[in-house]
């Protein structure tokens, strides 16, 4: 287990070296939430209330939504692409570490480092411009730090599965970016999912990536019923026991690709 902490403190020093890039990052996220801020302000109008969400719960979900972006974001399928097209992984597949848990720690130590870098200072600064509402209740909070944990866990499981694509593809720089916007609109960090079309929202309930942004966002916003925020941790739990299926098969098949191309 050292060796993968050792992975997270590495990864986490590499991104510290670069953080001028997250300070920027910061500026263009606030100005990013702005123009939703008045976009929504101009959508709402005189309404009090649209699909259950008021404006100051709009403005915080659209806040919260980007800033814990920052957090479950990561870049292995590219790094697991990249090292299959250099032969890198030939290398990483010999040493004494399991390689897909590798790469997940090294996007918990960059998500721990925007965290901390990027959405803790990011809100605060989102919070002094805009009228976010933030929590006082702590269980709030702590509903919220359990959501945005599996919301890492989830993202970066599908990002797994982007990744190992790169074995029989060998290229899947096109399918990177289709499942970047595909969780991006799914995930209901465009637009809340509650949004969408009935029929729509039923297909969703049926997909893992409102469990990305969609309920840790709303959660923050106080926009679940107890009830509803219970249901929505345990989906997010069964996500995430269902994406290890796929990974874990996947990554057998991917291995003897692997050894069949070395002849």
């Amino acid at each position: 287990m050292s060796k993968y902490i050792e992975m997270i403190r590495m990864r986490f020093l590499m991104m510290l070296a670069y953080r001028l890039n997250y300070y920027t990052g910061i500026v263009i996220y606030t100005i990013n939430i702005g123009a939703y801020y008045f976009l929504w302000s101009a959508i709402y109008g005189d309404k009090g209330s649209i699909e259950g969400l008021t404006i100051e719960q709009m403005t915080s979900y659209v806040a919260i939504a980007w800033m814990a972006r920052a957090f479950y974001f990561n870049n292995i399928d590219r790094e697991i692409a990249m090292e299959i097209k250099d032969g890198k992984v030939a290398v990483e597949l010999l040493r004494p570490y399991h390689y897909l848990g590798m790469k997940t720690m090294a996007g918990l130590g960059e998500g721990i480092f925007r965290f901390f870098f990027f959405s803790i200072p990011g809100m605060l600064l989102v919070t002094l411009l805009f009228q976010v509402h933030i929590p006082y209740n702590g269980a709030t909070w702590g509903y919220f730090a359990i959501s945005l944990l599996f919301s890492f866990i989830i993202n970066t499981q599908i990002n797994l599965l982007t990744g190992i694509m790169a074995f029989f593809f060998y290229n899947n720089t096109g399918l990177i970016r289709a499942k970047r916007v595909i969780v991006d609109l799914f995930s209901g960090l465009l637009l809340p999912i509650s949004f969408f079309p009935l029929w729509a929202q039923g297909v969703m309930q049926y997909l893992p990536f409102q469990g990305i942004s969609y309920i840790p966002s709303m959660i923050f916003t106080n926009g679940f019923s107890h009830s509803e925020l219970l249901m929505a941790l345990g989906q997010q739990c069964i996500w995430v026991i269902i994406l290890l299926i796929p990974i874990q098969l996947l990554w057998i098949v991917a291995k003897k690709q692997l050894i069949i191309q070395g002849g």
